[in-house]
């Protein structure tokens, strides 16, 4: 019986499917860690609709330094969190 199971495809899938609900279960603090992380993140419509009407207006020319460094830093900030 053991040679004919060992030998049938759908036992391996069924091996997998366990292994991917190891990984699941595994994962569950990451995935509730990275959910309220979201959550908590700031929305930004207000401060985008803020520049837009600028952009819109022409009171917000910034250079290409100044957008390359706000770039950056916010990618530093990002990552620091």
């Amino acid at each position: 019986m053991k040679k004919i199971l060992n030998k049938d495809p759908i036992v391996g899938q069924i091996v997998e499917i366990g292994k991917d609900l190891e990984r699941v279960e595994a994962d569950k603090p990451l995935i509730k860690r990275v959910t309220k992380d979201v959550e908590n993140m700031p929305d930004r419509e207000e401060m985008v609709a803020e520049l837009k009407a600028k952009v819109e207006s022409g009171e917000y020319n910034p250079t290409g330094d100044e957008i390359a460094d706000a770039m950056i830093r916010r990618n530093i900030a990002d990552h620091v969190r």
